[in-house]
Order: structure tokens, then sequence, then C-alpha cells
């Protein structure tokens, strides 16, 4: 900010000290760096507003943009679009001519003969016995008396 060295510092003070007095000086003193704080405060809000002025101008620019960019966009859509519902009439009266809408039979419906209930597995049934994987429910009493060990006689 403002130049001053420790030679320029050292006068000053000399001459605040003969000029304000040694009782007055720390007052002064205290007085003098709440202002300044003040000014670097000020001028560092002024700073900030700067360059958020900034900022925004460079936003509305990029906003301007872009807007140019999708208004360009949605002509060429609907420029395409056009273009595509005319080739669209021109097939369909082209096609239209040769296909007579009143012999067109329409199929019966057929049922798939699926059973969605009956689950298929895709692992065969000895696989399963071998590797003792359960392939039907057990009641607790069945698996107690399954797993009861067995005596030895």
């Amino acid at each position: 900010m403002i130049d001053i060295g420790l030679s320029k510092m050292a006068l000053i003070g000399a001459v605040a000290l003969i000029v304000i007095g040694p009782e007055k000086l720390p007052r002064v003193a205290r007085t003098v760096g709440t202002l300044l704080g003040k000014a670097q405060r000020y001028v560092a809000d002024v700073k900030s507003e700067v360059n958020r002025s900034m900022e925004l101008d460079e936003l509305r620019k990029m906003k301007d943009t872009v807007e140019g960019a999708a208004r360009d966009v949605q002509q060429s859509i609907q420029t395409s679009a056009s273009e595509f519902e005319k080739d669209w009439v021109q097939a369909t009266s082209l096609a239209g001519e040769g296909y007579d809408t009143a012999s067109a039979v329409v199929p019966a419906y057929k049922h798939p003969g699926k059973n969605w209930r009956v689950k298929k597995g895709a692992t065969p049934q000895w696989y399963k016995a071998r590797s003792g994987v359960r392939t039907k429910a057990l009641s607790g009493a069945a698996r107690v008396a399954r797993y009861r060990p067995k005596k030895i006689h």
C-alpha cells in the first residue's frame, strides 16, 4: 500500500511523541490503528464488489452465448422435423396407394400355452441329489427325524 521504511517510521513516531505528548500517544495510536483497519476492510470490500461485478458480466456473456446456441439448435431441430414430416407424408401417400386397408385381416389371439406357476430349473435332478440341495420342504418333525443321531450297536 504505502512504502514506509523503518527510518521514516521512527521519525513519525518522534514527531508524534513531541506534538501529542506521552500520555495521549497510546490512545491516538489505537485510534489510528482502528482507522487503518477500517480503511483496509473498505478497500477489500470494494475489490470484492469489483470482482463480483466482473464475474456477473462474464456470466451474462456466457448466458447470452448459451441461449443463442440453444436457439440455433431449436431452429435446426424444427427444420429437420418439418423435412421429416414432409418425407413421411410423401412416403405414406405412395405406400397407401397400393395397400388396401379394408382387406387387412387381424389374426385372432392364441394363448401361448405357458404355465408360469411351474418352475423349470436348469440344474439336473441328479446333480441336486448328489450335492445335497433340498428340492422339497421338510416339516420340523421330519427334519428332526432325519438328522437325529443314529445309535451305533
